[in-house]
């Protein structure tokens, strides 16, 4: 099973942390659409022996399309590739593009699963990043969403400057008492050439809180745990039956298309990128061409992302998964380097499965760090 993710490279506006290739302007959307359908049609041929098990709407917003560009794409899919009978298919939205009558148009389509961008319960939060919609609306949008769909998810973010603790928890409580099934929630983090950043460099706003960041993280943990919550990533929380199938196969190296501009390819040996450029892209496909590139992963590389992927979920890395793929010198490379995480209580190891402990979870990102294998002849 296979998956293809659509970049819808708009947004209203810019957030202040974001660093994902979109544009604010919508005025070559209708090329921009041309040039997704045709991608689609240009590259079915790498999935003529796959089925397509998910689809995901991601950006950008994809949710500033109208309902018929998102069928008109999802249509061109079911065209073009061999689509299980019942895939998961994921429409990233804002609150300020959910309307009751859009919530019904996408409920009468074909999106079953909603992935809604609340970031915070509270407007001073959201005036800080930036975000287009208001604390009413996020309430709003869920509570309406909920009556159409059974299948959302909505977005945290922790760490925020003068996020108190209390807040912190009123951000959790009040997204359980809409009863939805699944929750993903990540650190404000600085990238690099977004507001953010500038801001901090200009003096206009203190760096982030590390600490403050590892204990609203473990605060989410033991809240969401408590709840019937299952951490089954680093950053995504759902209850049983609702874990996201498109994030899983990626976590577990499934094959998945890219589709759209700066979106990314993978199909277990090789890596491709389309172009992070609007104008760039749509020239190329009005033209039949792919602009991406193409990267050969080596066998190294691909053992550093099994590790990653794998360390940040809750199936862990497994011994002979890792010796079967690349070798028994990667599996003992491995055991050695996990050593003084598994003295530390940072790494456990069960049966033959390597898995980060509570304790060393909000660190797990760096500890497959240190697991990498840099220098190895080929």
């Amino acid at each position: 099973m296979s998956g293809i993710y659509i970049h819808i490279p708009f947004c209203k506006q810019a957030c202040h942390y974001c660093d994902f290739h979109f544009s604010t302007s919508l005025g070559n959307k209708e090329k921009m659409l041309e040039s997704l359908k045709k991608e689609l049609q240009l590259r079915k041929k790498e999935f003529e022996k796959e089925e397509v098990a998910t689809i995901y709407f991601g950006g950008g917003t994809p949710s500033v399309l109208a309902s018929k560009e998102i069928n008109d794409l999802i249509a061109t899919v079911y065209a073009n590739y061999q689509v299980v009978s019942d895939p998961e298919i994921t429409l990233e939205a804002n609150p300020d593009d959910l309307s009751i009558q859009k919530i019904k148009e996408l409920a009468d389509s074909k999106v079953n699963r909603l992935s809604i961008g609340i970031q915070s319960f509270f407007d001073d939060d959201l005036k800080f990043m930036n975000r287009a919609h208001s604390a009413n609306e996020a309430a709003t949008c869920i509570e309406e969403a909920a009556s159409y769909f059974g299948n959302i998810s909505i977005d945290l973010i922790y760490g925020i400057p003068n996020m108190s603790t209390k807040r912190w928890r009123q951000n959790i409580e009040k997204a359980l008492s809409y009863g939805i099934p699944h929750i993903s929630s990540y650190a404000l983090t600085v990238e690099p050439k977004t507001a953010l950043e500038r801001f901090i460099k200009k003096g206009l706003l203190a760096p982030l809180d590390e600490e403050v960041a590892q204990e609203h993280f473990e605060i989410l943990n033991t809240i969401l745990e408590k709840a019937g919550f299952v951490s089954y990533e680093t950053s995504n929380f759902g209850k049983p039956g609702y874990f996201s199938k498109n994030n899983t196969a990626y976590w577990k190296g499934k094959k998945y298309i890219g589709i759209g501009p700066s979106a990314h390819s993978f199909d277990g040996e090789r890596r491709a990128w389309n172009i992070n450029n609007n104008p760039k892209y749509i020239r190329a496909l009005l033209n039949c061409s792919l602009p991406q590139e193409v990267e050969v992963l080596s066998k190294t590389d691909r053992y550093n992302e099994t590790v990653m992927t794998g360390l940040r979920t809750m199936w862990g890395v497994s011994l002979k998964r890792i010796a079967a793929l690349y070798g028994e010198s990667y599996q003992v490379y491995l055991l050695a380097q996990a050593e003084k995480f598994l003295n530390d209580d940072l790494l456990s190891l069960k049966e033959d499965v390597l898995l980060v402990t509570k304790k060393g979870k909000f660190l797990c990102d760096g500890i497959a760090a240190d697991l990498f294998l840099l220098n190895l002849e080929e």
